[in-house]
């Protein structure tokens, strides 16, 4: 029997990865999974990603890229005459605001970097790309990492918790940190 030509498949692997993670978490995540999930024979995924390793760095690489991508509409929309907190909060805000499930998925990829050493290169480069982005704006490249530091702390507070995202609450205690 001839091989079929499937021009998609390593992308549809990667697609299925990302998939299974959103809906199971990636405790969930095996090669028989997303095989089962891309459609595809058990040897496709291992073919195309040997280890469960070189699919989540495929898979963070894609999610970062799509996350960049927000982050640099919103570093490109920072209003400059309002304080930069104030951006932060409405960055934190948007992020936060409907369906959280995208931007748990997110945090699952980027907090896999914790337990699965081939990963922390990507998170640490989206890390980097995101503090270039916004040093554009503030100039200032320490000012950048701790702002985003900043906004990381929330959004993840708030996912763990299920809090409703309050933004005075969070304006009042900024306005409370001495300069």
């Amino acid at each position: 029997m001839a091989r079929r030509y499937d021009p998609d498949r390593r992308q549809r692997i990667i697609d299925a990865a990302i998939a299974v993670v959103a809906e199971r978490g990636i405790a969930a995540l095996s090669h028989r999974a997303v095989a089962a999930a891309a459609d595809v024979p058990l040897g496709s995924t291992t073919y195309h990603f040997a280890t469960l390793d070189d699919l989540l760095v495929a898979a963070l690489r894609q999610v970062n890229r799509g996350w960049l991508t927000g982050f640099e509409r919103w570093v490109d929309g920072i209003d400059t005459a309002a304080p930069l907190a104030d951006e932060v909060i409405r960055l934190v805000e948007e992020t936060l605001a409907g369906d959280r499930s995208r931007v748990v998925l997110e945090y699952e990829l980027y907090l896999a970097a914790l337990r699965h050493e081939a990963v922390r290169p990507i998170a640490a480069a989206c890390l980097d790309e995101m503090v270039r982005l916004l040093g554009r704006r503030t100039g200032d490249l320490p000012t950048a990492r701790a702002v985003v530091a900043f906004a990381d702390g929330l959004l993840i507070q708030h996912l763990l918790t299920g809090r409703p995202f309050d933004r005075a609450t969070v304006r009042a205690g900024l306005d409370g940190v001495p300069a």
